[in-house]
C-alpha cells in the first residue's frame, strides 16, 4: 500500500507513545485514521467532535502524556472549539489535527473551506497550517513539543487533504480539476504547468514550518524562593496548603507529590483534578470551610491554582500573613493578588522541592491546636450535611443518594462530573479514592464534558469503575456517547440527577426575577435514551431502592455494559445562594 501523509503523522504519534486517537470521521482526515490504526494506535470514533477533544483531554490528564484528536474540516473544527478552549484553560497538553480543503482550492469556495486559523489561534497555544508534505513531520514534532513545554496547552495543526493522500492520487485530482488532456489554448496549458509546479513543491520542496517559540517559565531565583518559602513554613503557626489542577498536569507519578505533601505535614485542601491525591481519607486532608481556613492562616501556600473566583480573587486570604504561590503561568501566578513569594515553576515540582528543603525539620510552633480547629469545622460541616439527608419521602433526596454512592463506589473508582447543582452537591459528599480519579471541566465550567471524559477515562483505566455524575441538563449534551461506549467496549455507570430543571440557574433566578423562564425541563426518560443507544437503563424513583439500584448498576457495568440510572430527585434547598457568575 502506498505510503502517504496520514502514515507520516501516525508514525510520529506512535513514536511519541500516543496510544489513542479520538475522532469523528471525515473525508478530509481519513488517511490519518487509517495510518494510526495500521501503526497500533486505537482509533476511537465518537458522535460529536467536541467529545473527541474532551476524551483526548481526559487521556492527557490521567496519563500525564499528550492527548490526540482529529476532526474534519469546517464544522468539524468549529464543533471542537469549546472543548479546545476548555483544555487551554485547564492547561491540558493535546494536539488536534484539523482537516482542510486542498491547498490548490483554498479560498475558492470548496466544501467546508473556512478560515480555521482565525478561530483556533485565540484558543490554542499554537495553531499552524501545514503547506507541504515535507513540512508535516517537523511541524507536528514542533507542535507536540509546544503542547507539553512551559505552560502546557492544546495545539492545532491544520492539514489540507492533498497533503494526506499519496502523490499519484493527488495528481489525479489536480488533473481532473484542470481538465488535463482536454483543455486547449495557451491559458489552459499555462494552468496545467502551474498545477504541475504546485504539485512538485507540495510533495518534494522542503519547507520550514512556521516558527513560534512560546515563552518559557523564568527559573532564576527558584532556589532562594524555595528557601524563603521553607523558612516561612517553619515559623508558621497556622499554615494552609491549597493544591489545584495544575499541580498534576503532565504528572505520571502523582505518588511522588503525595509523599511530599505528607512530609510537609501542612493541612491541605485539594481542588479539581488534585482531588483524590491523598486517597479517600488522610489526616492532613480537609474538604470544608476552605475560605475560613485561608482567612485565618498566617502562611498560605497556593499551588497550581489561580486567584480567580474560586479563591475569592485572592481577597479572602489574610493580607497580614505570608502568601506563597507556585504556578507555571506567570500571568496566573499574579492575577488579582500578588503573592509575597511567587515561584514560577511546576506546582508539583515545587512541593517536592519544598519538602526536600525542609528535610523533615519540625516546625517552630506546634500546629496541633490549629489542626484541631480545622478538624472541628470539618466534622461540624459533615454532621450538618448528614443531618440534611432525608432517606424517607417522595422521590430521592440527592444528599441521601450520594451518601449511598460514596459507600457503593469501588476502591479504584474514577469520578467524572458534569453538571451544576447536582454535581456541586456530589462534591460535598463523594471522596475520590486515588490520585487522578476525579475529572471535572475546571475553571471554564463547561457543561458537556461528561460523555467524552468518561470515554477517555474508561479506555486508559480498563477494568476500573467509572462513575459519570450528570445533571439532567448537562446529560443531553453527550448522552449519545452511550453509542460510543457500546461500540468501543467500555462500561461507565452514569447517574443522571433528574429534577426537571436547570436548578443551578433556577435557584437564584426565581428568587430574584420571579420566573423560571428558560430553566424548566421535563422528567425525561433519559434511561430509555441510553437503552436506545445499546446501553442499559434503570429508573430510580423510590428512595428505599437506592442501594439495590446502585448494586444492580455495578453488576451490569462489571458484565461490560454501560448503564444509565435516571434518578428522579425531590426538591431541596441544600445549595441555596451558591450560584457563581
Amino acid at each position: 500500500m502506498t505510503h502517504h501523509g496520514g502514515d507520516m503523522i501516525a508514525e510520529l504519534l506512535a513514536r511519541r507513545g500516543i496510544t489513542h486517537l479520538f475522532t469523528l470521521c471525515g473525508g478530509h482526515i481519513s488517511p490519518i485514521l487509517t495510518g494510526a490504526q495500521a501503526r497500533g494506535l486505537r482509533v476511537i470514533d465518537v458522535r460529536d467532535e467536541a467529545n473527541a477533544v474532551f476524551a483526548a483531554d481526559a487521556v492527557a490528564r490521567m496519563t500525564g502524556t499528550i492527548g490526540a484528536a482529529a476532526v474534519t474540516a469546517g464544522p468539524g473544527v468549529t464543533n471542537a472549539v469549546t472543548a479546545i478552549k476548555n483544555a487551554q484553560m485547564a492547561q491540558t497538553p493535546l494536539i488536534l489535527f484539523g482537516g482542510a480543503t486542498a491547498t490548490l482550492l483554498k479560498g475558492r469556495g470548496a466544501l467546508q473551506d473556512i478560515d480555521q486559523m482565525s478561530l483556533m489561534k485565540p484558543v490554542t497555544k499554537w495553531a499552524v497550517s501545514v503547506k507541504t508534505v515535507p513540512g508535516l513531520i517537523p511541524t507536528v514534532e514542533r507542535a507536540l513539543a509546544i503542547a507539553s513545554e512551559g505552560v502546557p496547552g492544546p495545539v492545532f495543526v491544520e492539514v489540507p487533504v492533498d497533503l494526506l493522500y499519496a502523490e499519484e492520487i493527488v495528481k489525479g485530482w489536480y488533473e481532473k480539476e484542470v481538465g488535463a488532456g482536454k483543455a486547449k489554448g495557451i491559458g489552459a496549458k499555462a494552468l496545467q504547468l502551474y498545477v504541475r509546479g504546485h504539485l512538485y513543491r507540495q510533495f518534494h520542496a522542503p519547507t520550514l514550518p512556521e516558527v513560534h517559540l512560546p515563552s518559557l517559565p523564568h527559573r532564576r531565583g527558584e532556589v532562594s524562593h524555595i528557601a524563603r518559602a521553607a523558612a516561612a513554613l517553619r515559623a508558621a503557626k497556622r499554615p494552609v496548603l491549597v493544591v489545584g489542577n495544575q499541580t498534576l498536569v503532565g504528572v505520571t507519578d502523582p505518588g511522588r507529590i503525595a509523599r511530599a505533601i505528607g512530609k510537609l505535614g501542612v493541612p491541605v485542601y485539594l481542588a479539581g483534578m488534585a482531588r483524590g491525591l491523598l486517597g479517600r481519607t488522610h489526616e492532613l486532608q480537609y474538604r470544608h470551610a476552605r475560605g475560613a481556613a485561608l482567612k485565618d492562616a498566617d502562611v498560605a501556600i497556593v499551588c497550581g491554582f489561580p486567584f480567580d473566583f474560586r479563591l475569592g480573587y485572592g481577597r479572602g486570604i489574610d493580607k497580614q500573613g505570608t502568601l506563597i504561590a507556585a504556578n507555571l503561568s506567570a500571568h496566573e501566578l499574579r492575577k488579582n493578588r500578588r503573592p509575597d513569594i511567587a515561584i514560577e515553576m511546576h506546582a508539583g515540582e515545587f512541593l517536592v522541592a519544598l519538602a526536600q528543603e525542609l528535610g523533615g525539620a519540625t516546625p517552630a510552633t506546634d500546629w496541633s491546636g490549629w489542626t484541631e480547629t480545622l478538624r472541628g469545622r470539618e466534622v461540624a460541616r459533615d454532621t450538618e450535611i448528614a443531618a440534611k439527608a432525608a432517606p424517607a419521602g417522595e422521590l430521592v433526596d440527592p444528599i441521601h443518594l450520594f451518601s449511598r454512592v460514596e459507600e457503593a463506589m469501588a476502591d479504584d473508582a474514577i469520578l467524572v462530573v458534569d453538571g451544576g447543582d447536582f454535581v456541586a452537591t456530589a462534591s460535598y459528599i463523594l471522596r475520590p479514592r486515588a490520585p487522578l480519579s476525579w475529572l471535572d471541566p475546571g475553571v471554564f465550567g463547561t457543561l458537556g464534558v461528561g460523555g467524552g471524559f468518561a470515554l477517555g477515562a474508561a479506555l486508559v483505566r480498563p477494568g476500573r469503575e467509572v462513575w459519570l455524575i450528570w445533571g439532567d441538563g448537562s446529560s443531553a449534551y453527550t448522552l449519545a456517547e452511550f453509542d460510543s461506549y457500546v461500540r468501543h467496549g467500555v462500561a461507565p455507570i452514569a447517574i443522571i440527577g433528574n429534577d426537571a430543571s436547570w436548578m443551578q440557574i433556577a435557584r437564584e433566578q426565581v428568587e430574584i426575577l420571579g420566573t423560571s423562564l428558560g430553566t424548566d425541563l421535563r422528567r425525561t426518560d433519559y434511561h430509555k435514551v441510553a437503552e436506545g443507544y445499546g446501553g442499559v437503563g434503570l429508573v430510580l424513583t423510590d428512595p428505599t431502592r437506592v442501594d439495590a439500584t446502585l448494586a444492580e448498576a455495578k453488576a451490569i457495568a462489571r458484565a461490560g455494559r454501560p448503564v444509565c440510572i435516571n434518578v428522579h430527585l425531590r426538591k431541596t434547598d441544600f445549595r441555596k445562594g451558591s450560584v457563581s457568575i
